[in-house]
């Protein structure tokens, strides 16, 4: 006679049930080390432009002060593995690159679905109170998966698993059961420092220790103008976040492809002509990403992007695709647009005559940044 399963077991089950490919119970709370590296991230304003870090902080901190009557944690992950090496894409330097996780469906929408499903089963058959979160929420959500043993923050500060390598989705159901928490994830970083050492930015200031600001994910999703210069020619020809530090690391050899048909890769947004997004206008743009994430960034901001991108891709070919956005509406594309010309060997009489703003002004008079450029 074998013995009943334990609520957790039952949990664990329903989730695998409901798809998700790991499944880890903690309690509702922080660590103290985990507390202290937030501190310190938002102390030193390594959140950049990202207000919201700042202001859901202390929520962030304690989760008890999301919820009050919470108990445990049910982090539950999806594996998003892709179907090749993202950084055999980067020579494409005709195309863009696009991240992994945004080259399909927006996970949010997919994993709270799920979580939704085990959530409902849970408060009718456990009689328990439930609430679910999906990274949007002031949740500190790669500690608390590391805690309930899915896995454990790497150097990049994302989190890694030894089944599912650096490509996981993650998901919280909080609720008031008091369940046997699972055993943390010990670190198995070792020596090993790939991550930090590929960063095109050097956005790592120490092990552990990411600065946002100069994250080619954060500079290309969430900076809202202009990219600085100096990041620009380390941009390459990534267009929409930046999957370097996840796609060295080593415990990938144990990760399998997706098997979500909503995860794996979509064919346009797999390595897009540069030339051919840089003609999007906004309705395009929209019709282009609809339920992909690319669409909550905004035609502007996708578009500097590409022309960052183009300005890298040391052919004058580019050129017509650039030169046909100097005289764009917004400003945003329009002081790109002079970059990526004026680097490509444009010239800098060829300037708009209506061009009145200071800061597309500023990117004329600053003339051809040839930084890393491939002539």
């Amino acid at each position: 006679m074998t013995d009943a399963p334990t609520l957790a077991e039952r949990i664990e089950a329903k989730a695998r049930a409901a798809g998700f490919d790991a499944v880890g119970i903690t309690r509702a709370e922080v660590g103290a080390r985990e507390q202290a590296r937030l501190d310190a991230f938002v102390a030193a304003g390594q959140h950049g432009e990202m207000a919201w870090m700042a202001d859901t902080h202390d929520r962030r901190r304690d989760p008890k002060t999301l919820w009050p009557e919470a108990r445990s944690v049910v982090v539950c992950a999806m594996n998003y593995g892709p179907e090749h090496d993202p950084l055999d894409d980067l020579r494409r330097t005709d195309r863009g690159v696009i991240a992994a996780y945004a080259r399909n469906r927006d996970y949010h929408d997919l994993v709270k679905k799920r979580l939704k499903r085990v959530a409902r089963w849970m408060h009718a058959e456990l009689d328990c109170e439930v609430k679910v979160f999906v990274d949007t929420a002031p949740v500190l959500e790669k500690p608390l998966a590391a805690s309930a043993g899915v896995g454990w923050q790497g150097k990049h500060s994302n989190l890694v698993s030894r089944e599912h390598g650096s490509w996981l989705f993650l998901g919280e159901i909080f609720t008031t059961l008091d369940l046997t928490p699972d055993a943390a994830e010990t670190d198995h970083c070792g020596s090993c420092r790939r991550c930090l050492d590929i960063c095109p930015t050097d956005a790592f200031p120490a092990p552990y220790t990411l600065d946002a600001r100069r994250c080619i994910s954060y500079l290309t999703i969430e900076h809202k103008g202009p990219v600085p210069r100096e990041f620009r020619a380390a941009m390459g020809n990534r267009i929409y976040g930046c999957d370097d530090c996840l796609a060295v690391c080593p415990w990938n050899k144990f990760a399998e492809t997706a098997r979500e048909a909503a995860f794996v890769a979509r064919e346009d947004l797999t390595l897009p002509l540069l030339s051919e997004l840089a003609g999007l206008d906004d309705a395009a743009f929209r019709a282009r990403f609809s339920g992909s994430p690319i669409k909550r960034t905004g035609r502007d901001r996708f578009v500097r992007n590409v022309l960052i991108a183009l300005g890298n891709s040391g052919t004058a070919d580019a050129l017509p695709s650039v030169a046909s956005l100097l005289d764009d509406d917004s400003a945003l594309v329009r002081g790109a647009a002079v970059w990526a010309y004026l680097r490509l060997g444009g010239a800098p009489g060829d300037r708009p005559a209506r061009e009145n703003d200071r800061e597309v002004l500023a990117e004329w008079a600053a003339g051809p940044d040839e930084r890393g450029l491939r002539r």
